[in-house]
């Protein structure tokens, strides 16, 4: 099954969120890209990165994360990262992204 990235906006054009499922890594990273610059061309207040189903992410997953994060903070728009599972959350503590990527 390919890696899938879904871009969608709630009803009220709030928050858009961005939905990565499988592994975001230097194949992928491009892809999620994409979708962050998507979902901010939705002119949302906020940015909602729901990491439920990702299962990996290496580096150039992490440098994504950080491109939407800077991208978002320039436009003012709030951007957040939520549901990791434990070991992707080990993974975004011990990089230091959640020293300024807000985690809920």
């Amino acid at each position: 099954m390919p890696d899938e990235f879904v871009t969608s906006l709630d009803s009220d054009g709030r928050t858009a969120t961005v939905a990565l499922h499988g592994e975001v890594d230097v194949l992928t990273v491009d892809q999620v890209r994409t979708a962050l610059t998507d979902a901010l061309a939705t002119h949302p207040h906020q940015i909602v990165v729901d990491l439920s189903g990702l299962v990996f992410i290496d580096s150039t997953g992490l440098g994504a994360l950080i491109f939407g994060f800077q991208r978002a903070r320039d436009a003012g728009v709030r951007f957040r990262l939520t549901n990791p599972s434990a070991p992707i959350k080990q993974i975004l503590v011990l990089s230091g992204l959640l020293e300024v990527v807000e985690l809920s």
